[in-house]
């Protein structure tokens, strides 16, 4: 039994090993591989050889290969071979993807190992690296013009083409398309072919993809198991959309048993990638838009937002300051609908801070500081635009400077000037000088180490939003540094700095897919980022399934995997979905139909989340007694709760009371025997032994009254039309009504 490993992502130079042996028989026998793999695991080797994530594999290798005899070069050529079939993946270049956060690789096209061939394997190879070299081309041309480009078109078609010519990550790029129809038309079907070819050869991002189409039963048979296997390689493989997924798993025990430490794993290797891409300017906004939001308030559409833009847009063009530095800030961050650009953000701050703006000049501030194609980095520049805005009194400015004393850029290091500008920022309440005195004080730059003081300001910064102040707060609760360790506490502040991802982008993409009436696309991908437990794609793809319009799944399988997401969700504490859950088992959607599991689910929305409809449904059903205990006066108590946590509720809560009341005295009258009642009742003592005719003459009373105004009724109606009088609710002509043409 030999073991070997697949390739590690390092440079595409050959690495050749030696074995350390094959066990025989009770002999030992040497052969050697020229493989370009990261190494030979022998039985006792602990992995020193190499620092990336590794997979053991093994395959017995037949007898005969094994013989006495002396080893030729044909035989040499077999043990190469045999070993090249054991070896996953025997391509030196890495099969990842920048789009999952993986290692860049130099090229992603399958490469040889050189070898001394003669005569015709020589040409063959040499045609082979010119085929690679071609592929790589294209797909180099193929990236730059979807880089250029918002759509990309014609990139795509190019990434076909590299594909086609075996380019790796050009296939791995053009099956991730086909998946999730970005681009391409959806071809699911195909994409799982390209995928399990791609993961024969051991990449990552394949498998991913496979453990995703596994997990939801997209295009195959639901398996959690293999989903489960093809995470955990694509995890090893260092595939952090594959972490994210994994480690929501683990946290919600999805196909896993619940376990904390396993989720704090995978959690924080996603998070220290994502703070590590978190820039000075914050990092990138992330829209979480539900459908059932837009359904409940519709003010809060897209297509509000852009009008809203628009006219923030409107506001710059006149000359408006406030609009231009908004408008500034949200092309910077990105955000409502609005992509992140530099060059807008650029044109808004410069027209502001021509103005006066301090606001304007502290971001110019930032974006020099940062760098990118519109504003090269300078900090000579950047240091000029913050003591601007800092003798403006501007925070921003002030908190820009506080980090130039900090790292040095453009000024010697002071600590004690950085911290000073720093307490000043966040007097005010900037959220950049709050999470860089929170950092002071951890690492004990320029003062003693505070935990107290640091856990402080982290926690005013995490209030703010900010990405780093919650995986600051995170290490601290995983660590136990300041704090008592909270595992449960450091894996939500983990999940909540990973899905602050550029994944996250997608959810605006499975948005706008859904809008434009291309549901398979967006269905497909708000499964992928329900994967990685996004609650609002858990939900958003719930309300699809309950709305039952894509083609994706059969119609009998609609409501029951609504009932699925509305339950995930749910565990993250949606309010709605919790809601959603207990009407699917009230009625019987996706599930029997089960009283007393509804109502289970409608008391922790109502408990837990303090749901006004949640507590009205639990009224209805304790009136009714299903599922619960028939109990009229605990109705009465929910009806109430339900009308004094919500006011939308008041109404239906007074129609529900109103007819409770009715109901309930319906049912004393229907009790009660009333020859019973009335042999209680003695008239003759009670109105005197006269009583009857005391009731006649009152009967005939009232009969004359409504003889005499029904004769008056008629002589009303006997009056010629000229005398009738003009009713008191009817405009007279001339002094209410409408002017007559």
């Amino acid at each position: 039994m030999i073991f070997l490993m697949r390739p590690c992502p390092r440079s595409d130079e050959d690495v050749r090993f030696l074995s350390e042996g094959m066990r025989m028989s009770g002999e030992i026998r040497h052969l050697e591989f020229e493989i370009p793999v990261c190494g030979y695991i022998s039985e006792d080797f602990d992995g020193s050889l190499c620092s990336a994530p590794f997979v053991y594999l093994s395959q017995e290798v037949p007898r005969t290969d094994l013989s006495d005899a002396p080893e030729t070069e044909n035989k040499k050529q077999n043990d190469l071979l045999a070993a090249a079939a054991i070896v996953a993946g025997s391509s030196v270049s890495p099969r990842s993807s920048e789009a999952h956060g993986e290692t860049p690789s130099h090229s992603g096209a399958r490469d040889l190992p050189p070898r001394h061939v003669p005569g015709e394997q020589a040409q063959e190879q040499a045609e082979q690296r010119l085929r690679v070299a071609e592929a790589e081309e294209v797909y180099q041309e193929a990236q730059r013009i979807i880089d250029r480009s918002s759509q990309g078109k014609e990139g795509y078609e190019m990434l076909v083409k590299a594909a086609h010519m075996g380019h790796t990550k050009a296939t791995e790029k053009v099956a991730s398309t086909m998946l999730l129809g970005e681009y391409l038309v959806q071809n699911i079907s195909q994409a799982k072919v390209m995928f399990e070819k791609l993961v024969l050869e051991g990449s990552p991002k394949a498998q991913m993809a496979l453990g995703f189409m596994y997990a939801a039963g997209l295009g195959v048979n639901s398996s959690q198991s293999k989903a489960l296997v093809y995470y955990t390689f694509a995890a090893l493989g260092g595939n952090l959309a594959a972490h994210m997924a994994l480690g929501y798993r683990y946290w919600a025990g999805v196909g896993v048993p619940q376990n904390c430490e396993s989720a704090l794993t995978h959690y924080s290797e996603v998070a220290r990638h994502v703070a590590s891409e978190v820039s000075l300017t914050g990092g990138r906004a992330v829209q979480r838009i539900r459908f059932l939001d837009e359904l409940d308030q519709p003010g809060t559409s897209s297509g509000m937002e852009e009008d809203l833009v628009q006219y923030y847009e409107y506001l710059a063009e006149k000359g408006d300051v406030q609009a231009q530095v908004g408008l500034g800030q949200l092309h910077l961050h990105g955000g409502r609908g609005v992509e992140q650009n530099h060059e807008r953000a650029f044109k808004y701050f410069s027209q502001a801070a021509r103005a006066g703006n301090s606001h304007a000049m502290a971001f110019l501030g930032k974006m020099y500081t940062e760098g990118s194609s519109v504003t090269p980095q300078n900090n000579e520049t950047a240091l000029h635009y913050f003591k601007k805005a800092a003798e403006l009194g501007d925070p921003v400015g002030q908190s820009g400077l506080g980090m130039a004393y900090l790292h040095g850029r453009g000024v010697p290091v002071d600590f004690d000037l950085a911290l000073q500008y720093f307490q000043k920022a966040a007097e005010q309440g900037w959220v950049d000088g709050q999470l860089q005195l929170g950092t002071m004080y951890y690492n004990g730059l320029g003062v003693e180490h505070d935990y107290k003081q640091a856990l402080k300001y982290f926690t005013l910064a995490s209030q703010a939003g900010h990405t780093l102040a919650f995986h600051s707060l995170a290490e601290m609760h995983a660590a136990g540094t300041g704090v008592m360790r909270s595992c449960h506490t450091a894996v939500e502040l983990f999940k909540n700095v990973c899905e602050r991802g550029r994944w996250a982008d997608r959810l605006m993409v499975a948005y706008r897919n859904f809008k434009e009436g291309n549901v398979d696309a967006a269905v497909a991908q708000y499964l992928l980022l329900a994967e990685q437990g996004y609650e609002v794609a858990q939900s958003n793809v719930a309300f699809i399934f309950e709305q039952r319009r894509m083609k994706l799944f059969p119609e009998s399988e609609m409501f029951p995997r609504a009932l699925l997401y509305w339950s995930r969700a749910a565990n993250q504490g949606y309010t709605v979905a919790r809601i959603k859950v207990g009407d699917y088992h009230y009625y019987g959607y996706g599930t029997e139909a089960d009283y007393e599991t509804a109502a289970m689910h409608y008391r922790l929305a109502s408990e837990q989340q303090h749901s006004a409809q949640a507590m009205f449904n639990l009224g209805y059903m304790h009136e009714e007694g299903l599922g619960v205990k028939q109990d009229v006066y605990l109705a009465k108590r929910f009806y109430d709760m339900a009308g004094e946590a919500s006011a939308d509720a008041q109404v239906p809560v007074y129609l529900a009371l109103s007819k409770l009341t009715l109901l309930n005295h319906v049912k004393y009258l229907q009790g009660l025997d009333v020859k019973e009642l009335l042999s209680w009742v003695e008239l003759d003592e009670l109105l005197g032994p006269e009583w009857d005719l005391y009731i006649m003459t009152v009967l005939a009373l009232l009969l004359g009254t409504i003889i005499a105004y029904r004769q008056g009724q008629q002589l009303a109606g006997l009056r010629p039309l000229g005398q009738r009088g003009v009713p008191p609710d009817q405009p007279q002509e001339g002094v209410r009504g409408q002017p007559q043409p």
